[in-house]
């Protein structure tokens, strides 16, 4: 079975925004360990990696070979901060119109803008069935059996090749590259090309990071001192009671 994989770099969110890390968006490193588990159940197959993003950005793909994928191609866009979901999903239908595969799988969102629409846009685009945030994937003999977390359980959907998946992160833990993989994840050819630009539908004005919280307050003390302070607040300050 032949995979794509739709991967993007994100600004490390366990970070401080100003440190300017950029990691492998970590939906996007569940899709990638999906497909590495089911064509290693099935004893064989092909993984394609396809990354929007600036020149920088190779690190991160080779993160992911370095994981096990086959293939990488990059489709370098220095700017990419005013690319919306839609423009990412024109861009990437364009560069899949030349390539065969039988499933293509993205994060179900983003770790920068939490949108989670280029998957189904893309499947849209490229007229293909598909399933949404899965947490479950299991090869059959005409497509995939996706498990997919719904707002009241879970669902099983069968899904005929080609088709698309959009991945949640609860899915698996992805694997840890080993110095083999690191190593060959080196030698391994980057298929590169400036990207034709779509133009965004949505303008994103400023980002900025969320406002720190103001620190809590501990009172010391007996137990009837302490919940005389905290009714006084609760009635003065918070106006609950």
């Amino acid at each position: 079975m032949k995979f794509c994989v739709c991967i993007k770099q994100v600004p490390d969110v366990q970070a401080s925004v100003q440190t300017g890390r950029m990691v492998l968006n970590a939906y996007d490193a569940s899709a990638v360990e999906e497909a590495l588990v089911i064509t290693g159940d099935a004893g064989g197959g092909e993984i394609d990696l396809v990354l929007i993003g600036p020149s920088s950005a190779t690190e991160t793909i080779r993160k992911a070979l370095a994981m096990g994928a086959t293939n990488a191609f990059h489709l370098v866009v220095e700017d990419a901060s005013s690319l919306d979901s839609n423009a990412i999903a024109h861009m990437l239908a364009e560069h899949f119109k030349g390539h065969t595969y039988d499933a293509i799988l993205t994060g179900k969102q983003s770790q920068d803008t939490d949108s989670g629409l280029a998957g189904s846009m893309l499947a849209e685009l490229l007229a293909l069935p598909y399933a949404t945030n899965a947490v479950g994937l299991k090869a059959t003999g005409n497509g995939l059996e996706v498990t997919r977390q719904g707002d009241s359980g879970q669902e099983i959907i069968e899904l005929p090749t080609p088709c698309l998946v959009s991945c949640s992160n609860d899915m698996n833990n992805p694997r840890i590259p080993s110095l083999k993989g690191i190593m060959a994840a080196k030698r391994t050819p980057i298929t590169t090309t400036e990207a034709k630009t779509v133009a965004p539908v949505t303008l994103v004005a400023r980002t900025f990071p969320p406002a720190g919280r103001e620190p809590g307050v501990k009172w010391e003390g007996e137990p009837e001192e302490m919940v005389s302070q905290l009714v006084q607040k609760l009635q003065q300050e918070a106006g609950v009671l």
